[in-house]
């Protein structure tokens, strides 16, 4: 090769802007009505959680992690079942949601299992819309870290991409470490919502709207995070990831007028 015709540099293909701000608006929409009015009542449920026996509270977290352990395995078991479409996932969720809170804390406590395996279900099949396969290791890893994700009910980006791309493989210890990470958050999202349908009968409905409310913001959060890693592996995880925090940026306070934002 003459040195003195070097061949052109490639030059990645640009971020692209519009799909990074609708992913941006829907992380800021996640939740929906329900979960915004239970995030208002936030000091009401965490007293609420507070009041529940420290039995129960410890209950939640070991029932939690025991379920993470063992969700993945039924959690795959359904990708043979057929696809009904967007809604029958929130109406399982409600309806399983409705028979837990019928009996209090007691059947709220028995459903929970069944609960975070419906949402590892929703999080396998984003995987797989967005072209990834939910079996590989690495994918796996990125499902769990859809948990480690802010809270519904927390004031908080929704989004943790300190995972995201760094491409983990969940074998042995490396698995019960990442289960470990993430689940004292995911016990104490679930726990504020068991807080909340502890009452009999009250209790069954709020159990349904809640159910089908949690399940849909991690679907939601999932749906993101796998398009931001489909982006990634096109424009490469640093100036995606850039682009985004930048979407996600609330916009700066101006006093003598709108505020407008280039992100």
């Amino acid at each position: 090769m003459d040195p003195a015709f070097p061949l052109p540099a490639l030059v990645p293909d640009p971020v692209p802007a519009a799909e990074i701000a609708q992913l941006a608006a829907r992380t800021r929409r996640a939740g929906g009505p329900l979960i915004a009015l239970m995030t208002r009542a936030g000091g009401a449920l965490e007293a609420r959680l507070a009041l529940l026996p420290a039995p129960a509270r410890h209950r939640i977290e070991t029932l939690v992690r025991a379920a993470l352990e063992r969700g993945f395995a039924l959690a795959a078991s359904g990708r043979h079942a057929p696809d009904l479409g967007p809604h029958a996932a929130p109406a399982l969720a409600a309806l399983t949601g409705a028979l837990g809170g019928a009996g209090g804390l007691a059947t709220a406590l028995a459903e929970l299992p069944f609960t975070i395996t419906l949402i590892l279900h929703s999080i396998r099949r984003a995987a797989a819309a967005e072209g990834f396969d939910p079996d590989d290791p690495s994918i796996r890893a990125e499902c769990l870290a859809v948990f480690a994700a802010g809270s519904p009910l927390a004031r908080d980006d929704g989004i943790d991409t300190a995972f995201l791309g760094a491409r983990l493989a969940l074998t042995g210890p490396a698995l019960h470490k990442l289960i470990a990470s993430v689940t004292p958050r995911l016990a104490a999202a679930l726990g504020q919502k068991l807080a909340a349908q502890a009452v009999p009968v009250l209790g069954a409905l709020s159990g349904a709207a809640l159910n089908a409310a949690f399940l849909g913001y991690y679907r939601e959060l999932a749906q993101i995070r796998f398009a931001l890693l489909r982006l990634a592996g096109q424009h490469g995880p640093e100036p995606v990831l850039a682009a985004f925090r930048a979407a996600t940026r609330p916009a700066p306070l101006n006093r003598a007028g709108p505020a407008f934002s280039l992100g």
